[in-house]
């Protein structure tokens, strides 16, 4: 069991992130006391998409290179269309979420980043949900999806839309002070 205030948190992203689904839990989980660190592909400003068009931009200060899990007691994926497209076709950002769940640690995914969890293979036989246009691709993995603001099964937790961001945070936080999930093969 690890207090939030004790935690370190890994918010993985890329140009394009949602705005809100970034900087909502970045805010927040540093408000409650967590270490939250952003990694991406490089070191330096990733830009977010508002809206219909770009928007302002943070500071990613690790690549995925960089990332030990052993440091982090939970990953955090922001969606949007493009961050979790993107993502999802690099073999080193699927292999930090398998490393995540081999080690029970929280994984919390929103919008479209369940595509991640789809990609590594973890949803088989597990609750979720995401946003609407991409629940055929969560089933076709296997999950159970369901219509709910936030679902967590056994550590790993995904939500739908930035309509959810005051329950996917809650739930980040009642996780990780949880702590470690021993899992069985998705």
């Amino acid at each position: 069991m690890t207090a939030i205030n004790q935690s370190k948190i890994l918010i993985m992203a890329t140009d394009g992130y949602e705005r809100s689904e970034l900087r909502v839990p970045y805010d927040e989980l540093m408000n409650r006391g967590a270490d939250v660190k952003i990694v991406s592909f490089e070191k330096g400003q990733i830009a977010s998409w508002a809206g219909k068009d770009w928007g302002d931009s943070i500071d990613a200060s690790l690549t995925l290179e960089d990332v030990n899990v052993s440091d982090f007691d939970a990953l955090v994926i922001p969606g949007g269309q493009i961050n979790p497209d993107v993502l999802r076709t690099s073999e080193k950002a699927v292999g930090i979420v398998d490393a995540f769940y081999k080690s029970g640690k929280i994984i919390a995914a929103i919008c479209h980043a369940p595509w991640l969890l789809v990609e590594a293979d973890l949803l088989k036989g597990r609750d979720a949900t995401s946003y609407h246009s991409i629940r055929t691709d969560v089933k076709n993995a296997g999950a159970n999806w369901v219509d709910r603001e936030v679902v967590a099964d056994n550590g790993i937790i995904t939500s739908r839309s930035p309509k959810d961001l005051d329950a996917f945070v809650n739930k980040i936080v009642e996780e990780v002070e949880e702590g470690r999930h021993q899992r069985k093969a998705a």
